[in-house]
């Protein structure tokens, strides 16, 4: 029992200690982007944004699947070979991940020498522009470098080092792509996307891990032994890309039947339920999975750091979405323009699912720490089978307000669905304590709808110092263990 206890403090210490950590970094990132963009507005117009915007996407898509996921599958296989204590074998998985990376990169780019034509012609309807596309083949392969580079230091819980090579790398690329910005006009988008991703490889390169020993394997032993992430990784892929195609299905659906002033109404609220609230699970995530995967095969070790991770993530997760759907009109218009304010609707009702949101983040990454890749790909294309279903009807019925509720029905619906693998197909559970937290959490949105105004700001300042509270003393927990050290 002890014992217990002290690895649920520990567990809680780190979970808050990368929030804070990777946090502040997602933010910087988030502000340096916002400079980015004004800057690009202000010396390259709209075409230059566009252009930005146009390339930007162009290498999100050729890098998502080229790198077949590698930068998340493999963190389990580094995790689980530096816990067992082997330095030997650590190190031989470091050099393995390394190796296929270069690999993948090296095909990535080849295959972005072959589409550039294609792109060229599908975005601009000529081949005279292959050239820009061409060109996004030097950044895949600096960014599937950085990627192996970021696995080994998150599989190896080097925290700190990953910290400082996404800052510098986003202040690096920041400053050199001001001043090309300025003195090349639109010449320098190309060069500027290049230069960002050439000074996150310099930074990944400069806080490389130095830990492990440095071990050569043969070309044969690195493709047998990497096949297995590659394999989980490629699930990830396909779950990703299914995702992706209801997004798009939805909103093109969406667009026939409604024009792109609803869209661009939807999607406004879209990116604020999803993507500022999940800054946090995003930051707590990158030091919960290594850790959860490496002692993955123990009943104990993933009860008990799943129970202590999801009270942290449901304790932030629901003062954030409280204040946001309370402040949900400023907000809307000082991120957007007064013409946006029917995303105010999708908020009201969406953020109400986001501590099921939560949830469900919590008890996937079970799937992906045992390496179940087909369960996870089935959970994911059934999640967004559901999501488009949901999405359609909810519409038909209620507009934009209704597919808020949709999005609040498809969160639940996803968790009752990862759940019932985690209990049923891996025969675990939860604390009580955990189970409490979920629960609470999840109630205290829904009286947000029903509470007067005075009586919900009164809650909800309830409730955010209560969370700090419990953070705060989580955080003073002692164990008599001595602490993993996450430097």
């Amino acid at each position: 029992m002890v014992k217990t206890e002290a690895n649920q403090s520990s567990a809680a210490r780190l979970a808050i200690k990368a929030m804070g950590l990777f946090g502040s970094v997602q933010v910087l990132n988030i502000a340096c982007s916002l400079v980015r963009n004004k800057l690009v507005a202000l010396w390259l117009g709209p075409a230059g944004a566009g252009l930005f915007g146009v390339l930007n996407n162009a290498l999100e898509m050729l890098h998502t699947g080229s790198n077949l996921g590698m930068r998340q599958s493999s963190v389990r296989d580094i995790a689980r070979s530096h816990a067992g204590g082997d330095e030997c074998e650590a190190g031989i998985t470091s050099a393995v991940v390394r190796r296929w990376s270069v690999w993948l990169g090296v095909g990535g780019a080849m295959l972005t020498l072959c589409l550039s034509p294609l792109l060229s012609i599908v975005t601009f309807r000529t081949t005279a522009n292959w050239w820009m596309f061409a060109g996004l083949a030097v950044a895949l392969l600096l960014m599937s470098l950085t990627n192996g580079r970021q696995a080994v230091l998150q599989g190896t819980a080097q925290l700190n080092r990953l910290a400082r090579v996404g800052v510098v790398g986003s202040l690096a690329g920041l400053a050199v792509s001001v001043p090309l910005f300025y003195i090349m006009g639109m010449s320098s988008v190309l060069p500027s996307v290049i230069a960002y991703a050439a000074a996150a490889a310099l930074s990944s390169w400069w806080w490389r891990d130095r830990t492990l020993p440095d071990v050569r394997v043969a070309a044969r032993d690195a493709w047998f032994r990497g096949r297995s992430f590659i394999v989980l990784g490629a699930y990830m892929t396909l779950g990703s890309f299914a995702t992706g195609v209801s997004g798009f299905a939805l909103t093109a659906w969406l667009t026939s039947v409604a024009g792109l002033g609803v869209v661009g109404i939807y999607q406004s609220g879209f990116t604020l339920v999803n993507k500022y609230t999940g800054l946090v699970l995003s930051a707590l995530g990158l030091e919960f999975y290594p850790r959860l995967a490496s002692r993955a095969g123990s009943r104990l070790h993933t009860r008990v750091q799943m129970s202590q991770q999801l009270n942290v993530a449901v304790t932030v997760t629901v003062p954030v979405v409280l204040v946001l759907i309370l402040l949900r009109q400023p907000v809307v218009r000082l991120l957007y323009v007064s013409t946006f304010v029917g995303a105010c609707d999708f908020v009201l009702y969406a953020g109400v699912g986001m501590v099921a949101r939560a949830v469900s983040w919590c008890i996937a990454f079970v799937m992906l720490a045992r390496g179940d890749g087909r369960i996870y790909l089935v959970t994911e294309v059934a999640s967004a089978v559901l999501s488009l279903a949901l999405g359609v009807v909810g519409y038909r019925l209620g507009g934009v307000a209704g597919m808020g509720v949709a999005h609040t029905l498809w969160y639940v619906s996803y968790a009752v669905v990862v759940w019932a693998v985690y209990r049923f197909r891996y025969r675990l559970t939860l604390s009580h304590a955990a189970w409490a937290t979920a629960i609470i959490g999840s109630m205290l949105p829904v009286l947000l709808l029903v509470l007067p105004s005075s009586l919900a700001w009164l809650m909800t300042t309830v409730v955010t110092l209560a969370a700090v509270c419990r953070l705060w003393c989580l955080w003073g927990l002692r164990s008599t263990k001595k602490q993993r050290n996450i430097v």
